[in-house]
């Protein structure tokens, strides 16, 4: 039986609806995504919000310092500042589709997939950004892409959401190559979100709906949950030994769910390797 833990609320239900988190350089941000908003929080207990677009989907360091943003419909570079340095400009013309969740990947792309406001199927692309700031297509035809993290092999864990599978993908040319799935989720539990790899090969991943996270070890084996008093579980990133879970408020009675779109923390380091640090953009 996989050993149970319990998530505690780090903030007061400050997210609409937060994903991708990210721990770096010692602190940890998200974003709330529909608000378009990059969240930090500082050590202080305090929050700082920067407005980067109409949708803020994902993040991550760039070398040099700053940060690069997928927004609704661009790829966006920002100093350290915060300040747009650079833009793609928008990748398609659909209002109805937007950015969602991405990562980078060994050669220092940023890679993030698109999907339908409405969650229609087969209408999502994972687009790759280039260290030169060009932008491919990567794989065509998913409908809720979802959390992409590498290994140094250049293999990547993906979620497409409505599959209820963590796969294993291999990319080769640009291209998607090859799917492998590692764990199928079962029905009822939730469906898979955002994950953060560990240093073992091990992942943990978001059940959206289901109020926890669950840890997985390289073979795909189940070996711990933490329960999050917030049923719309979105995504984690682990700070060291500490997982961190991004919950969402949409749709959410507070009289029901008091704490959804809080920050949540759980010690981990008795059942989970810690974490890897952040893969940065090149660009």
């Amino acid at each position: 039986m996989p050993t149970v833990l319990r998530a505690t609320a780090l903030t007061d239900p400050i997210l609409g609806h937060g994903e991708g988190p990210v721990w770096h350089d010692g602190g940890f941000r998200c974003v709330d995504m529909l608000a378009g908003d990059v969240v930090t929080l500082a050590g202080d207990g305090s929050v700082r919000r920067d407005h980067v677009g109409d949708v803020a989907a994902a993040f991550r360091p760039r070398v040099g310092g700053g940060w690069v943003v997928a927004t609704e419909r661009e790829f966006v570079l920002l100093d350290a500042s915060m300040q747009v340095e650079w833009s793609s400009g928008a990748l398609w013309s659909d209002p109805d589709i937007r950015f969602n969740e991405g990562g980078a990947d060994p050669d220092g792309a940023f890679l993030c997939g698109s999907m339908a406001y409405d969650e229609r199927s087969g209408v999502g692309t994972l687009y790759r950004l280039r260290p030169d700031r060009t932008v491919e297509v990567v794989e065509e035809g998913l409908t809720i892409p979802n959390g992409l993290a590498f290994a140094d092999d250049g293999t990547a864990l993906h979620v497409d959401t409505p599959t209820h599978r963590i796969d294993r993908i291999t990319l080769a040319g640009g291209r998607t190559a090859g799917r492998r799935p590692v764990v199928t989720i079962e029905d009822g539990v939730g469906h898979p979100d955002g994950l953060t790899p560990d240093a073992a090969g091990g992942f943990w991943v978001a059940l959206f709906t289901g109020g926890a996270v669950r840890h997985y070890t390289a073979d795909g084996v189940l070996d711990a949950v933490v329960e999050v008093p917030a049923s719309q579980t979105t995504a984690c990133a682990l700070g060291g030994t500490r997982l961190y879970v991004t919950t969402s408020s949409r749709d959410i009675d507070p009289d029901d769910e008091p704490l959804a779109g809080a920050v949540f923390v759980a010690e981990v380091s008795d059942v989970s390797p810690p974490g890897l640090p952040v893969r940065p953009y090149a660009g």
